[in-house]
Formats: C-alpha cells, sequence, structure tokens
C-alpha cells in the first residue's frame, strides 16, 4: 500500500544542489511527489511503498550534498494522491524565511577539468560554475535562492545552458549562476583611466602586464583584489606605497598545493583546509629559503597563503606566476572595492589596470583567514566561505541584532537557534566602512526577512556601531565588552553555566568608564564579576601611544620608578613630553590593556618603538622569542577593592632590570611570556577556588599569540581546568557580535 509523507527540512540546502538531490533520489527509490525550495526551507512531498519512503527520508540525512548542512528535519503522514511522477516545482517565497544561505564555494574538481578541456564548450571561460561550485552570498538579493533573486537575473541562459539547467541528470540542474561564454558574464581590460584595451584573451593580456611589473586591480567574487607578481621586488615595494601598507604582510595565491608546500610548512590539516571548498587563506611558517621577494612579508616568519578558488584565479596562476600577491583592493582601512565605476573611481592612484567583468557583486565578501593553533585550524577573519553559515546555538528566541564594536567589526542576527554572522565588515573608521556596515545589517534582515526585537551595541557610547544602534526605533542593550568575548566563547560551546573567562585584549571600554583589557571575569550570559584585571598604568595620548609603543613604555617606566631609568631606546625618542604628562597626570587614561603591556615590554627591551600595523610590536617579540625557556619575571597578586590586581609595577622593573643587565629582545620575549603563563595560572587557580568553578574560557585578540595560547592551555589544564576557546569565530573582536547576541538572548528571558 502506498503511503505519502511530507518532509520539511532546514539549514543549508539551496544553492547547494540539494533540490536535484532530492529529485534523483526518489527517482532511484521509485517515488512520486515533488520537492520545491520556499523561504523556510525545502519541501518534499514523497508518495510510494512504505519501505521506499523510509529509505528516502533516511537517505536525505546520510547521503547528502557535501556542500549542505542540515539542522532540521520534519515529517509527517499526510493523505496519498493520485501522482505517478516526481518532479521539481517553482519556488515559493511566501512562508516566513527559516533557511539558511550557502556560502560563496570554491570552483569544483569537475568545474576545473572542463576549464582546461580544448574540446570543452566552457574551455577557459572564467565564470564556469556549477551545483557544487561557485558564487552564492554575494549575488543574492533575497530567498528562495533563485537566478530572478540573484545578480544573474539579467544573464538569459541560452539553449545549451537552459537544456543543461532543466535535466535531472545534470550537473548542473538548477544550478542557479549557470552561464557559458555565449550568454554569460564577461571579462574586460581597462586602463586605470577607463580606457578599454581590445585583446583576445584579456586573462592572458593581464597576466603579460603582471610580468611587466605592473599593478592589476582584478574582479572576483566578493570584490577586487590588487595583484603583483609576488616575485618581483619593486611591483610588491610600489604596491606597498600606493596603497598606503607599509609593513603589514601581504597575501599571496599560487597554484596549487605543491607549490604552497615549496614555500610553506604545511600540516596536514593546514593543507587540508587549503583545498577545502571554503579556501581561505592559511597564515602558515615560511620556509627558510623562498624566492617570492622579501617585502611581501618583511619581518614575519609566516606568510598568508591561499589556492586559486575562481576559474580566473586558475587560469591566471596556470600562466606561469610563482605566486600572485592578492590582496584587497581598497587603501589601508577601507573596504573593498566590488563595483565596477568604483573601482575606476576608488583605485586611479593605487592599480595601473583593471580587469573587471559584468557580473554585479551584491555583497562584498574579504577572503577568511585563519591560522593553525593548539592542533585546530582557527579563524582570524571569518568572512568568503563561511558566511553566513550560522553558528547554532543552544537557546532558541525572538530575533536580536548585535552589531558588534569598531575595529574588525561583524554583525550578527540570532533567529531562533541560528546566529548568522556577517561577514568582516572591518574597522568603522571612515565614511565607507560604515556604509558597507549599514549595508550589511539591511541586507541581513532582507534576506532573513527579521526585525530584530532587541538591538545589542557596545557599551563604548562613541563607536560608531553604538551611534547607529541609537538611531533606531527599538529596544537597546548596552554590553560590556568583554563580557561579549567571554559569551561569545559560551556561544560557540553550546554553554550556559558560569565559567572563568580570561580576556586578553587591546581595549575596550570598562563598566567603570576605564580602559580595559587584561580581564579575569566570572560569568555566563546574565552578568559577570570582575574577579582580576592588570593594575591600571597610564595610556599618555590614547590612540597616539597604541601605533608608538615607546610612548606606552615611557609611561609604565615613569608610573613604575617615578623617573626614567637609563635604558637604550629612550636615547632614540623625544621622552620628556611624555614623562611630564604622565607626571602631571595630562591627557593619560587609565588602561588594564594587556596588548599595551606586550608593546611596553617589547618597546623598553629593543623591539618596535613605533607600529605599521596592529599588533606588529608584540607579534615581532613573539617570533623573536620563539619559546618560553627561563625565568619569569616577577609578578604579584594584590586584593584592592573587592578585586585582584595583577601587578604590572614589579614586572615593568624585573624588565628594566634584566634589559639593563644586557638581555635583549629574544630573553625578554621569552621570559615575559612565561610570566604571563604563570600569572594566568595562579589567578584562574585562584578564581576556581573561591567560586567552585572549573570552567575556563579563553578570548580576545591577544589569543592570537601563539606561544601564549599553546602554552597556556596545558598549564591550566594541568591545574585541572577545563579549557574552551574560539573554533568557529575570531578570537579576537570579529567574534564579540555572537557574544553580544547570546546576552541578548538571555537578557530578554530574563527580562
Amino acid at each position: 500500500m502506498a503511503i505519502r509523507r511530507q518532509i520539511r527540512v532546514n539549514g543549508i540546502v539551496q544553492g547547494v544542489g540539494f533540490r536535484p538531490f532530492i529529485f534523483n533520489l526518489a527517482r532511484r527509490h521509485g517515488l512520486a511527489g515533488y520537492v520545491f525550495n520556499t523561504s523556510a526551507g525545502v519541501i518534499i512531498e514523497a508518495q510510494g511503498k512504505a519501505e521506499a519512503v523510509t529509505e528516502f527520508t533516511a537517505a536525505i540525512e546520510n547521503e547528502a550534498p557535501p556542500l549542505a548542512l542540515i539542522t532540521e528535519i520534519q515529517t509527517r503522514e499526510i493523505e496519498p494522491v493520485g501522482e505517478t511522477e516526481f518532479v521539481i516545482t517553482p519556488s515559493n517565497g511566501q512562508a516566513q524565511v527559516g533557511t539558511m544561505i550557502s556560502p560563496d564555494i570554491a570552483v569544483c574538481d569537475d568545474c576545473r577539468a572542463e576549464l582546461f578541456d580544448p574540446a570543452d564548450r566552457r574551455h577557459r571561460y572564467p565564470f564556469i560554475n556549477c551545483t557544487n561550485c561557485g558564487p552564492r552570498y554575494t549575488i543574492i538579493e533575497s530567498l528562495p535562492y533563485d537566478r530572478p533573486f540573484t545578480s544573474m537575473r539579467k544573464f538569459t541562459m541560452c539553449p545549451a545552458c537552459q537544456a543543461e539547467y532543466d535535466a535531472p541528470t545534470d550537473r548542473r540542474f538548477h544550478a542557479q549562476p549557470n552561464a557559458c561564454p555565449v550568454c554569460g558574464p564577461q571579462l574586460a581590460l581597462h586602463k586605470v583611466d577607463g580606457t578599454l584595451l581590445e585583446c583576445a584573451d584579456p586573462v592572458r593580456a593581464t597576466a603579460d602586464l603582471l610580468k611587466q611589473g605592473m599593478i592589476l586591480a582584478i574582479k572576483g567574487l566578493g570584490g577586487f583584489h590588487l595583484a603583483v607578481d609576488a616575485t618581483d621586488p619593486a611591483a610588491v615595494s610600489e604596491l606597498r606605497l600606493r596603497k598606503n601598507r607599509e609593513e603589514k604582510p601581504l597575501a599571496v595565491m599560487v597554484s596549487d598545493l605543491t607549490a604552497a608546500q615549496n614555500l610553506c610548512e604545511l600540516s596536514e590539516a593546514e593543507a587540508k583546509l587549503l583545498l577545502s571548498p571554503r579556501s581561505p587563506i592559511i597564515l602558515a611558517r615560511k620556509r627558510a629559503e623562498s624566492t617570492l621577494a622579501t617585502e611581501v612579508a618583511p619581518g614575519n616568519d609566516r606568510l598568508g597563503i591561499m589556492l586559486p578558488y575562481t576559474p580566473l584565479h586558475h587560469l591566471l596562476l596556470a600562466e606561469g606566476f610563482t605566486a600572485l600577491v592578492m590582496t584587497s583592493a581598497n587603501l589601508s582601512e577601507e573596504p573593498i572595492c566590488i563595483d565596477n565605476d568604483e573601482g575606476f573611481t576608488r583605485l586611479q592612484n593605487i592599480a595601473d589596470y583593471l580587469l573587471v567583468h559584468d557580473r554585479d557583486i551584491y555583497l562584498r565578501g574579504d577572503d577568511s583567514v585563519f591560522i593553525h593553533l593548539a592542533g585546530k585550524n582557527r579563524p582570524i577573519r571569518r568572512s568568503r566561505g563561511y558566511a553566513p553559515t550560522p553558528v547554532l546555538v543552544k537557546s532558541a528566541g525572538p530575533p536580536i541584532l548585535a552589531v558588534g564594536g569598531e575595529l574588525k567589526n561583524t554583525v550578527c542576527l540570532l533567529q531562533e537557534n541560528r546566529a548568522f554572522l556577517s561577514q568582516h565588515i572591518g574597522d568603522l573608521e571612515n565614511l565607507e566602512a560604515y556604509n558597507f556596515f549599514k549595508l550589511t545589517i539591511a541586507h541581513l534582515q532582507k534576506v532573513f526577512d527579521t526585525r530584530p526585537e532587541l538591538i545589542v551595541h557596545d557599551l563604548h557610547p562613541r563607536y560608531l556601531s553604538t551611534q547607529w544602534a541609537q538611531e533606531q526605533d527599538a529596544p537597546l542593550l548596552a554590553v560590556q565588552h568583554h563580557h561579549a568575548h567571554l559569551a561569545a566563547v559560551l556561544a560557540e560551546h553550546r554553554l550556559d553555566e558560569p565559567v572563568i573567562g580570561i580576556i586578553m585584549d587591546g581595549t575596550g571600554y570598562g563598566s567603570d568608564g576605564t580602559i580595559w583589557g587584561g580581564e579575569i571575569l566570572v560569568g555566563d550570559c546574565a552578568g559577570f564579576d570582575r574577579f582580576a584585571a592588570f593594575e591600571p598604568m597610564p595610556l599618555p595620548g590614547g590612540d597616539a601611544a597604541i601605533k608608538a609603543p615607546w610612548r606606552t613604555a615611557v609611561a609604565y617606566l615613569q608610573t613604575t620608578f617615578g623617573h626614567l631609568p637609563d635604558l637604550p631606546f629612550l636615547r632614540d625618542v623625544e621622552h620628556q613630553p611624555i614623562s611630564e604628562m604622565v607626571a602631571k597626570d595630562i591627557n593619560c587614561f587609565p588602561t588594564s590593556s594587556c596588548g599595551r603591556l606586550f608593546d611596553a615590554v617589547a618597546a623598553m627591551s629593543g623591539g618596535r618603538t613605533t607600529i605599521r600595523y596592529e599588533g606588529q610590536a608584540a607579534i615581532e617579540m613573539m617570533q623573536s622569542a620563539g619559546g618560553i625557556e627561563g625565568d619569569p619575571f616577577e609578578f604579584a597578586l594584590e586584593s584592592t577593592d573587592g578585586i585582584f590586581l595583577m601587578a604590572v609595577k614589579p614586572l615593568i622593573k624585573s624588565v628594566a632590570k634584566a634589559v639593563q643587565n644586557g638581555a635583549g629582545l629574544p630573553e625578554i620575549g621569552r621570559r615575559f611570556h612565561r610570566t604571563l603563563i604563570e600569572l594566568f595560572t595562579e589567578v584562574a587557580g585562584a578564581a576556581a577556588r573561591r567560586t567552585g568553578i572549573s570552567k575556563v574560557v579563553l578570548s580576545g585578540g591577544v589569543f592570537q599569540n601563539q606561544l601564549l595560547f599553546e602554552n597556556l592551555i596545558p598549564r591550566l589544564e594541568q591545574s585541572g581546568l577545563q579549557v574552551f576557546t574560539h573554533e568557529q569565530v575570531p578570537t579576537n573582536d570579529g567574534g564579540i557580535a555572537l557574544g553580544q547576541a547570546l546576552i541578548g538572548r538571555r537578557f530578554m528571558e530574563d527580562n
């Protein structure tokens, strides 16, 4: 006897070949019925023998396409009807949006084989894609995921492409971006002034220009890259000059895994991630000998490396390059360019030529960046290939929007148990970034058809994200920065009990109005207590000291000694005005920042006195150290006003004495990292004894430091503590929107 079953499937089930999979699966089991997309997911009705329907239902989850992510399957038996075939029916967008969107996916092996096959009709076509790969999130305007709701709507498929799209056994069956040289997007090569260059093959012409040392702006999947030959020192130096990126390392793209292994030491996990459909940049260890220009990553023992993830990239790298610098097309701190007209305007003083195409990018998406630490690949920047895949959280409830912080901004839309963390937006320090921030919020709300019942923002009153939130007609909740860091780890690991949070970063607005950044918190999403913090020290001139670590070093020394001891770095800086500022407490801001402590120690010890990119002094001290051998410096825990202070003055005295005794940056770096590990272990143990809590979370940008992170975890575990760290979102401020959202969820539950 025939039965009929309605099956609702939610998750990432649109744009990943799910309907074709269901169609062929139903045919295989001899079933009738239909499948269609809705804004709430995929709905299937399957009719046939009871055993076949049961096997079909089980196979949906067990055999789903590799890019699908099923989060929910609901079934119910319904009355059979008189059907004899299984079909794909037109999508229905009327239901409330409850499904998910696939991130952009690297070109698959099948498409890559066709790309280089002279007999294939898509030979060398730079927009080749299929159901298993290609653009997704960056071209979607709204759900359901169908061609009319994407930037492909202006390209009408030719008869050959339409036949593929309509054929159930074809790899391009219902592939929404399907196209070919006859009917799809096209490339064009221009001079920077907009003049079109007539050429038979724009890709080969681009490669020739790169080999001549030119700077090319190349429009890709989520925006433009600026590209130069990575083996050409003059070209790399000129790119740095024009882009205003003096020393921060540049990412490179190489043709394949073997080429990557020639430049970097790659673990099995790093290689697997490079080859994955997400295809991020990996910050990998450089090999000692390299043919790359030293200007690519000066003074750094890691190299940001990635593989081609679009057909255009594969075509370019096949032209004989060892590696191409592929960096975001923008001036430093501005968002990446995505629009052709925008490219000609914003890049006119950077690029020599622009390689553009006519497929619109609806939403920009920078490359994701990962680093392998403590046995796992961990995100530094979560963007292309990952956003907007949700973090699945433990609780469900009303929709909440969290708008993140000021630096490395991301936003998070929490819908039921799905936390949709946006792609990397960047530092909200200029109008372009602020407009991108607003566009991203509007896009998330549009594609998921959700209006938040609460908007959560940082406690800092002058952040642009805070100011935007305060202009909205919605209930608001202000959340302390480091509490959000703690809650982000809880969200990832689906924890809902109080934990000890070791939260270490550069700066965050504290509940007392001072600058925090070196905190031991005890709490959960409902609230926190500040168990311990670094002793407050003066930050002279605020942001000016962040960019000039010598100022911080002078301030810490003046505060510690009451005068400046004779240290070599002082001979090269105008320290007297800073000493007077500190002595008279003029324009000095007290801070417990761990990041600033790194800066002070590095500058005192012969390291960076000024920096060209965030964290440079700390990074170079860590790399100089190479380990944690040696005795720790003096440190102390002092109970003051109900919290423990991790005393900074004894540490500064101890470091200064070592420098005067001839210790250089490597030795100081080893002992300093060892000191922090011992200090954090001791204070976490004290918190555990006082509270009875044995779970510890680590968060904050300081934990991108390999020496500290990889050596602290085992020390804490040896002390009987269970350690939780970030694995899905960045430990830096790119992850705090997730924590804000969960704090907002708990606030609504409690109120």
